[in-house]
């Protein structure tokens, strides 16, 4: 498993990149595409769905700064992404490291992550509305 130090550096290097800059835009489209239907199907499996959820409310937020916006985007792109250093489908051991660069996202930028989006990723979870359509 990478370690924090190594995971942070990377969704570094991915937020400073120009393509980060030039292309939030489109990251972000692909995370509101991908991570509703990888929720969906992850919710059984993983113990960190209010967190995710809350990363993704606060990386929508237009008053969310654009550095914490690229390194939530980025752990969350991560996590829709089809091919990751730990495969999902393990049991066990498949969102481990979804789950370490969530949570290492999320210490780098916990200020930023308001109880507001908090309170919608409980709202979304308890009401059961997982889908993009009833909570953006």
């Amino acid at each position: 498993m990478p370690s924090t130090a190594h995971i942070l550096g990377v969704m570094q290097d991915l937020s400073d990149s120009p393509s980060a800059a030039g292309g939030e835009e489109s990251q972000e489209s692909r995370v509101r595409r991908g991570f509703w239907p990888k929720l969906r199907r992850s919710l059984g499996r993983i113990g960190f769905a209010r967190e995710a959820l809350a990363a993704y409310f606060c990386a929508i937020d237009p008053q969310t700064p654009a550095r914490t916006k690229a390194i939530l985007l980025a752990a969350l792109a991560y996590f829709i992404a089809p091919v990751d250093l730990v495969p999902d489908i393990i049991a066990g051991l498949g969102f481990t490291d979804d789950a370490a660069v969530l949570f290492a996202a999320w210490r780098s930028v916990e200020p930023h992550i308001k109880e507001s989006h908090r309170d919608r990723a409980k709202a979304a979870l308890d009401d059961g509305q997982l889908s993009q359509d009833s909570v953006d």
